[in-house]
């Protein structure tokens, strides 16, 4: 092989790649651009830094990444810290330290998710005194999994505790509107202050399948429970902006314009599509249940994307899912009447 045919084949060998590489970021699915109400809400986090340290309320912080948000307390008698992404726990001591001179010597563990407390091992690392305080249900779950990156708990309460600490009192109380074991909604009165992770995001739909939720009809509930309490700054736990009331009002009247949709799609005439579905796979009844729900899932999208495109960032990547979390609810929970 002479030196031109090796280079010739070098060359037409990187043209092959890019032009695969060039064919599969064009099949990539196309999503309409960031909001300017939502870029204009997203705080700036220094992608060198890492993370991005935002006082909410005196004495207490958001800490962010831009994607993930957890958040911290000073009470005067140390830091109260609630979760430990992973996505920037390496961070989080020296977000602290840089904040106060307190030590951490609480974590609160909203929920068991690994995306949210699965940094919580690099927190405690040579600081064998802080305290890991969650629900029982996570704790018991925890024990189970032996995983080391979500130490266990050191101390364990039963649906709800008023944590006092200095200054800081924090209720506790738990609900199932996300996660099978249980989350903790977490309210600071005096600040009117909330924690409330994985329920929405601000200016945002909801993550896949309405926030992974494991119990929709708790997780319809949740948003009146929010707005029933007296508060003003919410840490949803996505994203890189706090939330407000008016976020979750936002939320809640897209949660229930996909259920209202899709409940009002179920209860349509099906029969044209379900025959012609029967005449093709015949005696294939799951093929045939597949075509109505995906059809019912789709129709329901597609209308969602038409009426609220423009309100939330996310719909045209999410709402078929949540479309269909709602669906599996709507048919075999709430059943039709």
């Amino acid at each position: 092989m002479t030196n031109g045919t090796a280079a010739l084949i070098v060359v037409v060998g990187l043209f092959s790649a890019g032009s695969v590489r060039s064919q599969v970021a064009d099949n990539l699915p196309y999503y309409v651009p960031l909001l300017p109400a939502v870029k204009a809400k997203a705080l700036a986090v220094d992608p060198k830094k890492g993370y991005l340290v935002k006082e909410l309320k005196p004495g207490i912080y958001m800490i962010t990444d831009g994607a993930y948000e957890s958040a911290f307390a000073t009470t005067g008698k140390g830091v109260v810290l609630f979760d430990a992404p992973p996505s920037f726990a390496q961070h989080i001591v020296n977000a602290v330290s840089e904040t106060t001179k307190e030590p951490i010597v609480e974590m609160v563990y909203t929920h068991l998710h690994v995306d949210h407390i699965g940094g919580a091992s690099l927190v405690v690392q040579g600081k064998p005194g802080v305290q890991i305080v969650a629900e029982s249900g996570t704790a018991e779950f925890l024990r189970e999994m032996h995983d080391p990156h979500r130490p266990i708990p050191t101390r364990t309460f039963k649906d709800h505790k008023t944590l006092k600490l200095g200054s800081l009192t924090a209720d506790m109380k738990l609900g199932h509107w996300h996660s099978p074991e249980g989350d903790l909604l977490i309210y600071v009165p005096d600040k009117k202050f909330v924690i409330c992770i994985d329920s929405m995001s601000a200016g945002a739909t909801p993550f896949m399948g309405l926030d992974l939720t494991m119990n929709m009809h708790q997780y319809l509930k949740i948003f009146d429970t929010l707005l029933g309490l007296d508060f003003d700054m919410m840490v949803p736990g996505h994203h890189s902006a706090p939330a407000t009331k008016e976020d979750v009002r936002t939320a809640k009247n897209y949660v229930m314009a996909v259920y209202n949709t899709v409940s009002r799609l179920l209860g349509a005439d099906h029969r044209a599509l379900s025959a012609r579905a029967s005449q093709k796979y015949r005696d294939n009844s799951w093929a045939v249940a597949s075509v109505e729900i995906d059809d019912e899932v789709n129709q329901c999208a597609n209308e969602i994307k038409n009426r609220w495109i423009q309100k939330v960032e996310g719909v045209d990547i999410w709402a078929a899912s949540h479309c269909r979390t709602a669906l599996v609810y709507a048919e075999w929970d709430v059943g039709q009447r």
